[in-house]
C-alpha cells in the first residue's frame, strides 16, 4: 500500500480525495491528512495563481514528510469583482477561514450588482509532488452564479452562495456524490488520477 499525503486538515477535503478514488477504481493508495503525520512549518500562500500556491504545498509537504503529497488551492473568481477575491478567497473579509465574513463581503459588494452580471466560478489547482520524481498540476473550473442570499448546508466557504450553471440549487444545497461529479476540486481531483494510478503502482 502507497501512502500519499493530502496536505490538509479538513476532513471533507480528505473524504472528497477517497471517494474519487473509490468512484474511479484506483486501489493500492493510503490517504492520510496532516493530522496523521508530524507537524512541519507551512508557508504562507503567497503565490500569485492557485497553481503557485498549491505547488508550493504540494513540495513543502513533500520535502517534510517523504511522501508523495497532493496539495490544492481553491477560491472564487467573481466576473463583477475582476476576478477577486480569488486567490484572497480564504482571507477576504481579513482573518483566515472565516467563511460567513467572507461570503458576507462578497454579498454585500455585489449589492448593487444585476442579476445577469453575477456571474462567477470556483477554480481549484491541484498538485502532486512525488519526493526525487515528478510534480503533476492541474485545473479545474466550475461556472454558475451568485445568489443575493445564502442556501443550503452541505458545503462551506461560498458553496451557499454559488448556483452552477444548469443548476437552480446552490452546491451546498447538493448532496455529496452531486458535489463530486460536477466541482472544480472534484474535477482537479480527477485530473490528478492517471498521475495517483501510476504511483499506486510504483
Amino acid at each position: 500500500m502507497t501512502r500519499v499525503l493530502l496536505a490538509t486538515r479538513n476532513q471533507k477535503k480528505l473524504a472528497e480525495l477517497r471517494r474519487i478514488l473509490a468512484v474511479e477504481e484506483v486501489s493500492g493508495l493510503e490517504v492520510l491528512g496532516l493530522a496523521d503525520v508530524d507537524e512541519f512549518e507551512e508557508a504562507p500562500e503567497t503565490g500569485a495563481t492557485f497553481e503557485e500556491n498549491a505547488l508550493a504545498k504540494a513540495r513543502d509537504a513533500a520535502a517534510a514528510t517523504g511522501l508523495a503529497s497532493v496539495a490544492d488551492d481553491s477560491g472564487l473568481t467573481v466576473d463583477a469583482l475582476n476576478g477577486m477575491p480569488g486567490v484572497l478567497s480564504a482571507r477576504w473579509a481579513g482573518q483566515h477561514g472565516d467563511d460567513r465574513a467572507n461570503l458576507d463581503l462578497v454579498l454585500a459588494q455585489l449589492t448593487d450588482v444585476g442579476d445577469e452580471r453575477r456571474g462567477a466560478a470556483f477554480v481549484c489547482a491541484a498538485a502532486l509532488v512525488v519526493p526525487g520524481g515528478e510534480e503533476t498540476v492541474v485545473r479545474g473550473e466550475w461556472r454558475g452564479a451568485l445568489t443575493r442570499k445564502a442556501r443550503g448546508t452541505n458545503g462551506f466557504g461560498y458553496d451557499p452562495i454559488f448556483v452552477p450553471e444548469g443548476e437552480t440549487r446552490t452546491s451546498a444545497e447538493l448532496d455529496p456524490a452531486e458535489k463530486d461529479a460536477q466541482s472544480h476540486r472534484g474535477r482537479a481531483l480527477r485530473a490528478l488520477v492517471p498521475a495517483l494510478r501510476q504511483l499506486a503502482r510504483a
